[in-house]
């Protein structure tokens, strides 16, 4: 098997403690270090990794990007530091790489909140285009939730992905600070305003369909407390990226600054 693992961090290296030593099956692994100021980038170059250093871009996709321009293998699979590789998955690839007419492959993914699998609200199978042969497939580097591009068919594999994005609470909170700013400004550019139809789109009926959908229709309540907690924070998040679009149109960065300084003595 002919295969490289592409991985991007930025502060992952509890992450990558338990991902790396799964992945010694792959031919390489290509680890791209993103601002990190913790020992990641050290840990991976120990572990036998070929590392690189790039700045912390917003749009996660352009580093993962560059990630799959340096894999040599013919086969290309990028995986998060927050993932985790099961040995059934592992033998699956390899069984199938070596004789498919497919260009990529997806794979469904387990996401698990607080140490919770949550199996409903739409958050299994949370299929993932990740294998794909190198140079058959590309990201547009547009939006950071934009899927790969493939040129040619595409498959599906049976075993699932493991995903551990949120372990408690407070590093959920902080990863809705930061993806619900990505897509205010990203809403800034497309040219959406802060107006009266827009306010109830985005104060009311976006947040309430979601909610409704994911929680009721699709069953999250079957997953308990966590349940209710990602179906409320997802609806949320319209709200919230909604209210910092009104701050980047009404109160910018360089305009708070600026009225930093005016107020400093």
């Amino acid at each position: 098997m002919n295969l490289s693992v592409t991985i991007i961090g930025h502060n992952e290296v509890d992450h990558l403690r338990e991902l790396l030593p799964q992945l010694k099956w792959a031919t390489e692994i290509v680890y791209v270090d993103c601002e990190s100021q913790d020992d990641s980038l050290e840990f991976a170059r120990d572990l036998g990794c070929r590392v690189f250093s790039r700045p912390n871009n917003n749009n996660l996709n352009v580093n993962k990007s560059y990630a799959m321009e340096q894999a040599s293998g013919d086969w290309v699979f990028y995986v998060d530091p927050d993932e985790r590789i099961p040995e059934n998955l592992v033998e699956e690839i390899e069984k199938v790489i070596q004789a498919t007419t497919n260009s990529a492959f997806k794979i469904k993914r387990r996401n698990h909140y607080f140490g919770h699998w949550l199996r409903h609200g739409s958050q299994y199978p949370d299929t993932q285009l990740r294998l794909f042969q190198r140079g058959s497939a590309s990201f547009p580097n547009q939006h950071v939730h934009e899927k790969l591009i493939v040129e040619g068919s595409i498959g599906s594999l049976q075993s699932d992905m493991l995903h551990f994005p949120y372990l408690n609470i407070s590093q959920f909170l902080s990863k809705f600070e930061f993806y619900s700013g990505v897509e205010a400004g990203y809403l800034r550019d497309a040219g959406v305003q802060v107006t009266a139809g827009n306010s109830i789109r985005f104060l009311l009926l976006k947040p309430f369909f979601r909610f409704l959908r994911r929680y009721l229709f699709k069953g999250g309540f079957r997953d308990g407390f966590p349940g209710l907690f990602c179906a409320i924070f997802d609806a949320l998040n319209f709200v919230v990226r909604y209210f910092k679009l009104w701050e980047l149109t009404h109160n910018p960065p360089a305009k708070r600054e600026q009225q930093g300084q005016d107020s400093k003595p």
